[in-house]
């Protein structure tokens, strides 16, 4: 099969997902190809090339529609359009999970990660926040999202109640099989979401009052 950028960058993902961020290097992604590294370099320019266009590649599934001005359509809600990225956000990297600390620990080049940071920002520009917030208001959610990404790839059994004797007896009650719907991955994701959103919105109106 003839190789292109494209398909190198999604051999370097299936490379990370199978065997994690630190397997990533230019000869074992050759190895992966079946070519020699040399050639590599007629699609990337190296390492830090292949990041970002991994990098781009993820972002491509992550939703912003919900920021766009109201001249495109009806104006949607900072908190409400807030609340769709980062559910777009979550399960672009929950299928992804090894990519997280990579691309955390990276400094970002990819002209379209910045693309969606922009729409995010004007978004939440038009919403009301100050310029000098709205970066840490991005981070903040981002962190959320995270975190909550390689939550959902954990073990089911990460907090196992026959783990907890009778030593834990608070969280030995709390971890009961009736309470599973309410702590797992997910709806602990919804929690702490709405818990942001509500602490962000608070915010902003104590801001304007």
């Amino acid at each position: 099969m003839r190789l292109n950028r494209d398909r190198l960058v999604g051999a370097a993902l299936d490379l990370v997902d199978a065997e994690g961020a630190e397997a990533l290097s230019m000869r074992a992604l050759a190895d992966r190809v079946d070519r020699q590294v040399s050639s590599l370099y007629n699609h990337v320019s190296g390492r830090a090339d292949l990041i970002e266009a991994m990098r781009a590649r993820i972002v491509t599934g992550i939703d912003v529609s919900a920021f766009a001005p109201a001249e495109v359509g009806e104006e949607v809600p900072w908190a409400t359009a807030l609340e769709v990225w980062a559910r777009s956000y979550l399960r672009a990297f929950a299928a992804h999970p090894n990519l997280i600390r990579l691309l955390a620990t990276t400094s970002i080049r990819d002209p379209s990660t910045y693309a969606m940071y922009d729409a995010v920002v004007a978004g939440l520009r038009r919403g009301g926040w100050p310029e000098s917030e709205v970066i840490a208001v991005v981070r903040t959610v981002e962190a959320h999202v995270l975190g909550s990404a390689l939550d959902i790839v954990a073990p089911g059994d990460l907090l196992a109640q026959e783990a907890a004797d009778e030593r834990f007896p608070a969280v030995y009650a709390a971890l009961a099989a009736h309470n599973a719907e309410s702590y797992g991955a997910e709806p602990s994701f919804e929690l702490g979401l709405a818990a942001l959103i509500a602490g962000l919105r608070s915010r902003l109106e104590a801001q304007a009052a």
